[in-house]
C-alpha cells in the first residue's frame, strides 16, 4: 500500500550530473541519485514521478498536469532565482513542495543567494548533496503525518 503520491521535479542543467562542477553538484548523475530516490520510497511506501526539464514552460506544464499528488520535492536550479512563473504554479496549484538544492546556494555567489521559489514552499534544503532529495521527502511526509 502507498501511503504518499509524489513528485520530484528538476530544472536546467540538473540532466548534466556527474560531469558537470564535481567540486559543487558531485559525482553522481541525475539516473543514479533517482534510482537511489526510488529505492528509498519504495522501503516507505512512497510512490514517485520524477521530470527533469531545462525549459521553465515545460516544468509549469508538468506541474499543472500532475496536481493528484500530495507533496512535491523541486531542485528548480538556475530557476531559482529567475522564474516567478515557476513561483506562481507552485503557488497556484496549492500542493505542499519542498525547494532543495545539492549546493548551499546561500553560501555561493550573491545572486544565487535569493529564491523566489521559498516563499510558496513549506521548506528550504540546501547543502546537503543528493541527500537533500530524501531529506525532502522525509520533510514532506512529516508535514503530511502532522498537519
Amino acid at each position: 500500500m502507498v501511503n504518499f503520491d509524489f513528485l520530484v521535479i528538476n530544472g536546467p542543467n540538473i540532466n548534466l550530473l556527474g560531469t558537470r562542477e564535481k567540486t559543487i553538484y558531485g559525482e553522481k548523475t541525475l539516473k543514479e541519485i533517482n534510482e537511489e530516490i526510488l529505492i528509498y520510497c519504495k522501503k516507505n511506501d512512497i510512490s514517485v514521478k520524477f521530470f527533469q526539464s531545462n525549459h521553465e514552460g515545460e516544468i509549469i506544464d508538468f506541474l499543472h498536469n500532475n496536481r493528484s499528488v500530495q507533496g512535491i520535492v523541486i531542485n528548480p536550479a538556475a530557476f531559482t532565482h529567475t522564474s516567478v512563473a515557476i513561483r506562481d504554479a507552485i503557488s497556484g496549484i496549492d500542493i505542499p513542495t519542498v525547494e532543495v538544492h545539492l549546493s548551499n546556494i546561500h553560501s555561493r555567489e550573491e545572486f544565487r543567494q535569493k529564491s523566489y521559489i521559498a516563499s510558496v514552499c513549506i521548506g528550504q534544503i540546501c547543502g546537503f548533496g543528493d541527500y537533500s532529495y530524501r531529506l525532502g521527502i522525509d520533510a514532506l511526509v512529516n508535514y503530511l503525518e502532522n498537519k
